[in-house]
């Protein structure tokens, strides 16, 4: 478990530019319209297109770490405590976890 000064909680993806996981939802949407819609020019669809793909590993890489975050809440024994969840400490919490039903 990482100290509290050292815990990150990231409410947004790197990928998506920095935007949060509802900006970042609006955007693609508005992508996938316009890539729809079929009135752009090839370039302008394909660049749509990449931004598509960067916003949804975005989103799905912020929902993964929310699946996480929620794991370790429900994971405490107990009672709920809120553990903020840093990417290096999974190896940690899953041996913890071993070790704690062993």
């Amino acid at each position: 478990m990482a100290p509290a000064g050292k815990a990150k909680a990231k409410a947004s993806a790197p990928d998506s530019g920095g935007l949060s996981f509802e900006a970042s939802l609006e955007r693609l949407e508005a992508v996938v319209k316009s890539l729809e819609a079929g009135d752009i020019e090839l370039e302008t669809a394909l660049a749509h297109f990449e931004e598509g793909v960067t916003l949804m590993r975005a989103c799905s890489a912020q929902l993964e770490a929310a699946e996480r975050r929620i794991e370790v809440l429900v994971a405490e024994a107990d009672g709920l405590v809120a553990q903020p969840f840093e990417a290096d400490e999974d190896e940690d919490f899953e041996a913890e976890a071993d070790e704690e039903a062993g």
